[in-house]
């Protein structure tokens, strides 16, 4: 990315980026959008693979705006990748280590050099506004770099052990971590490029082969990310691409009996479906799945409200709050609640809504009308039950009457309503009032969920806010988001309890390890 050496993009820095930043957007917005509307093919074994039909995606932004057409893929589709990967699979692991790392990091080089294009085309397909998408980008080589740097810094996980302590003999131990076999990444659609990219790229460093599924809205998307593998060098069979229907051929590919391990980001139900599944089978098999939040955002009485409302804003309604991350529940001590409340909602309604690809808007929209469909619901089910302080409406005139735009909303319902208690996937928060730090913690842990969680506090609360919370990642006094921001070797980004199956996070030190399985080899000489 060419900005400043001073600028490091983030989504920490992202609000305040140089001007440069946007004027190469801009130019590339220009390039993407006149080759939209092409077909794509799966990529398997190294060629292109086309299926019997085809589907169309259309932008949220503009429904009348063909991203492109790409292949319906089936089991027989996932077979030939299976088999594919399964072939390459021996020549890839057995390459040293610092050759497939080689091959990663140019992998990385690339999409940093695409990182306009890709941006581009990810905010018409996405509706993410463009420093969000920029953002997502950049992390993804970003996490491919760091998974590499592991494999530098634990030296290929190869340790030697002391000997035996024999008489007579020479008796060697030492230990490996090796690649479990062909390997599925199934991809969200709110972040079809680093959590595809990020698995990818661990995965294949740990010498694992590939099948990769993108969500169907982002298939796009996901083409383009296949593409910086693919002109990397990667050997044929290393890394395949099928798309179409997940109950075709997701199904197809965790069911498969050559996958040896998965790595799936999306909903609770379909990730312990993978999971039980993957627990029945002839022997366990590795899934790292992450799998949604209902995070919580803690203000007391000390907090900095101005602080505190603008990191509860920008982690509620970025994305349009489809984020696992996203803040959908916000506990505050009541001597404070009214002032936070109005704060939150000042800010809610200042935020410039529309086509996310100009610089002027900061939220775009959901992304599609199923997603436009669950917010009315909950729309509807807050006006029986609770109260609506901003928004509660869907955005359907003017500019924005042909896509799914619909207003960030804040406001408040019963702690024993579904309101509260399930994922959502809209932008919607949700007040409500506590007498001490402790009930609001307790409250934060009712949940099932524990991904993310937010305080805002005074210094000698904070212990206590750590100490407590059950979640696996936190942020504290953080203005640039209460819930959401984790970047790879700054703040790795990982979930308790129903939010993941590892216990370890993505862009941590302890990640890359989840791909390799443990050889402990003693030689008598």
């Amino acid at each position: 990315m060419d900005t400043p050496a001073s600028f490091r993009l983030t989504y920490s820095t992202m609000f305040d980026p140089p001007p440069g930043m946007h004027e190469r957007f801009d130019a590339a917005l220009a390039r993407v959008r006149p080759a939209l509307g092409q077909e794509h093919p799966m990529f398997v074994d190294g060629k292109p693979r086309r299926a019997g039909a085809s589907f169309e995606v259309r932008s949220p932004i503009d429904t009348n705006l063909l991203v492109g057409r790409f292949q319906s893929g089936n089991a027989a589709d996932v077979d030939a990748a299976v088999a594919a990967a399964r072939r390459a699979f021996p020549s890839w692991s057995r390459m040293p280590w610092p050759d497939r790392v080689a091959l990663l990091r140019s992998a990385a080089a690339l999409i940093e050099e695409r990182v306009y294009e890709i941006s581009a085309a990810m905010a018409i397909e996405v509706g993410k506004n463009r420093m969000e998408s920029l953002g997502e980008v950049q992390e993804t080589a970003d996490l491919v770099a760091w998974y590499c740097d592991q494999m530098h810094a634990n030296e290929g996980f190869r340790r030697d052990l002391p000997n035996d302590p024999l008489a007579g003999f020479v008796s060697r131990n030492r230990t490996r971590l090796k690649p479990y076999g062909v390997w599925a990444v199934i991809a969200p659609f709110n972040f079809p490029f680093a959590l595809a990219g990020g698995p990818i790229g661990a995965a294949l460093a740990a010498g694992n082969t590939v099948v990769f599924k993108v969500a169907s809205d982002t298939s796009l998307t996901g083409w383009l990310l296949l593409e910086a593998f693919r002109d990397a060098g990667l050997p044929d069979g290393v890394l395949n691409f099928v798309t179409g229907a997940g109950g075709a051929v997701g199904d197809a590919l965790v069911g498969h009996p050559d996958i040896a391990g998965a790595t799936f980001t999306g909903s609770y139900q379909v990730g312990m479906g993978i999971l039980r599944r993957f627990a029945q089978g002839r022997w366990p098999r590795p899934c790292i799945a992450e799998m949604g939040g209902k995070n919580a955002a803690i203000v007391t009485r000390h907090a900095d409200l101005e602080r505190a409302a603008t990191g509860i804003w920008r982690s509620a309604f970025g994305l349009q709050g489809q984020k696992c991350s996203a803040c959908s529940r916000v506990l505050v001590e009541r001597p404070v609640a009214q002032a936070l409340r109005e704060r939150l909602v000042a800010a809610t309604q200042a935020i410039a809504i529309g086509d996310p690809t100009e610089r002027r808007n900061w939220m775009g929209p959901v992304i599609n009308r199923g997603a436009r469909d669950r917010y009315l619901r909950c729309v509807e089910r807050l006006r029986e039950v609770g109260r609506i302080d901003a928004g509660g409406r869907a955005l359907d005139e003017g500019a924005l009457a042909q896509g799914w735009f619909v207003a960030p909303t804040v406001a408040s319902a019963p702690r024993d309503d579904a309101l509260w208690r399930d994922e959502h996937f809209v932008p919607l928060v949700l007040l409500s009032e506590v007498d001490s730090l402790d009930e609001a913690i307790d409250e934060a842990n009712r949940s099932d969920y524990g991904l993310t969680a937010g305080f805002y506090g005074a210094r000698d609360e904070i212990d206590t806010f750590v100490d407590r919370i059950e979640a696996g990642v936190t942020y504290v006094n953080r203005p640039q988001g209460a819930t959401t921001g984790a970047w790879p070797g700054y703040q790795p980004f990982g979930g308790w309890k129903a939010s993941g199956t590892t216990g370890k996070a993505i862009g941590s030190f302890w990640y890359l390890p989840l791909y390799l399985r443990e050889q402990s080899q003693t030689i008598v000489e």
